[in-house]
């Protein structure tokens, strides 16, 4: 994913803008420590033979958390692959009928997710975190005991963050077409 380009963008209210610039901050951050983590696996692989035990299992549950947090923001800015051959030769109320058609499975599909998600979180509150339990162990001499459910609690999240995504989106191309315009100036496509 690629930075905003604000230069186009409609004016945002403080709470969007602090939103993004946490999760760019999530994003990049979380980056740098799946490459630090990864580094030191190989150094410690490679050069000492001996393998971090941890180091896979940890930057897997952060990529998943990854990809939930920020699946909203590339939602938004057309980076999520779409097939859009109707849509883009069609102006105003009827491509925002499409859109809508388009996105009420797609947010019913969200709302079985969050709901099932959470479920399915719920059934390992007991259960804890084989990688934080190594690392907090190694460290302190005891157990961190975190729960799994942070990492399954991800899915529900995530698709929380798509759906008001998704709504948000229809609500202004609804504004648009509500003061005049054709509805959304370009609706989230694929870059590709």
């Amino acid at each position: 994913m690629t930075p905003p380009d604000t230069s186009a963008a409609p004016p945002r209210n403080g709470f969007v803008q602090l939103y993004t610039r946490v999760l760019w901050a999530f994003a990049g951050l979380s980056m740098a420590a799946i490459v630090g983590i990864m580094l030191v696996q190989v150094v410690a692989r490679y050069l000492f033979g001996a393998s971090l035990i941890w180091a896979e299992e940890l930057c897997r549950y952060i990529l998943i958390w990854q990809t939930f947090l920020l699946i909203g923001i590339a939602y938004s800015q057309g980076e999520l692959v779409a097939l859009d051959l109707i849509g883009t030769r069609i102006a105003g109320p009827w491509r925002f009928l499409i859109r809508l058609i388009v996105s009420l499975p797609v947010c019913y599909f969200l709302y079985l997710l969050i709901e099932t998600g959470l479920v399915h979180a719920d059934r390992f509150k007991s259960q804890t975190i084989p990688a934080i339990d190594f690392i907090w162990g190694s460290l302190t001499g005891r157990p961190a005991g975190l729960p799994v459910w942070w990492i399954y609690v991800s899915v529900p999240v995530g698709s929380v963050i798509l759906l008001a995504h998704i709504v948000v989106g229809l609500v202004d191309e609804v504004i648009a077409l509500a003061r005049g315009g054709t509805g959304a100036a370009q609706p989230p496509s694929s870059n590709a």
